[in-house]
């Protein structure tokens, strides 16, 4: 049997009695399709809505085309992914899955994508250096945090008045972790 050729596809050995060709003709894919649960978890649980609400978002809405809650769901999820760097965001802001994740599957404006890139993306992390700002963590990287101040295990205490976390008395950044939160509180008044 021949093999079938065109322009549009690329023909290949016969194997088992079947034609194998292949074409760039597969639309839209993406190699991260399990980011859909980290979608249902967060519509489960309103994580990323409720921590949108603790920004304050001084831009114009009128010019605004990335949301806060859409920029910190596209960001949290390229961390839950592996795409730590903010650079990857260049490509990622058009990753089809990433943006119905995100909430959003089409930009307003014809410049812009669906999702930000990494210099919107860094506008948005520049209000970490406001929490860690002259602390041993002020350029740490998202892995760094994650795994130093955020990672802390703790022990739950529940009474009718409070809620108590006791963090192990043995955790090594206790100071950046108590500057973070001193700056953090701070800023917020």
């Amino acid at each position: 049997m021949p093999t079938e050729c065109s322009r549009d596809l690329f023909g290949y050995e016969v194997v088992a009695g079947r034609q194998v060709v292949a074409g760039f003709d597969g639309g839209e894919v993406t190699s991260d399709a399990g980011a859909l649960l980290l979608g249902a978890a967060n519509r489960a649980i309103g994580l990323v809505r409720r921590l949108a609400g603790c920004f304050t978002d001084g831009r114009a809405p009128e010019l605004v085309e990335h949301t806060v809650e859409t920029m910190l769901m596209q960001r949290i999820c390229g961390v839950a992914l592996g795409y730590e760097d903010l650079v990857d965001h260049d490509e990622l802001r058009h990753d089809p899955v990433l943006a119905a994740v995100a909430g959003k599957l089409a930009a307003r404006r014809k410049d812009c994508a669906p999702l930000a890139g990494k210099s919107t993306l860094n506008r948005l992390e520049a209000l970490r250096r406001i929490g860690l700002r002259h602390t041993q963590f002020a350029r740490a990287t998202c892995g760094t945090i994650r795994l130093k101040l955020l990672k802390i295990g703790a022990q739950v205490r529940k009474s009718v008045r409070r809620i108590k976390v006791a963090m192990a008395s043995a955790c090594p950044y206790q100071t950046g972790y108590h500057l973070a939160y001193l700056y953090l509180k701070r800023a917020a008044f």
